[in-house]
């Protein structure tokens, strides 16, 4: 198994950014039509993919959270050679 890499400081920054944002709406009802939400998908994307990868990857999912999108289950793909 591969030892996950520490992220960038780039990465630190913007799961720093996600994790305010949580902690901004917490204890309010989440308009996210998938689980995990769009903010915890985000983080985990940049945690497991790093800021780039990760960060395209929140951002098309962020662009299916409308009302013509999809809903329901949606994780993170793992990367190749990592286990859940």
């Amino acid at each position: 198994m591969t030892e996950p890499k520490r992220p960038g400081a780039g990465a630190r920054m913007a799961l720093k950014v996600i994790d305010a944002y949580q902690a901004a709406r917490a204890g309010r009802v989440s308009p996210c039509r998938f689980t995990p939400s769009c903010s915890s998908y985000a983080h985990e994307a940049i945690e497991l993919h790093g800021l780039l990868h990760g960060g395209m990857m929140a951002a098309r999912r962020i662009m299916r959270c409308n009302p013509f999108g999809g809903q329901g289950v949606d994780l993170v793909p793992l990367r190749i050679g990592a286990e859940r």
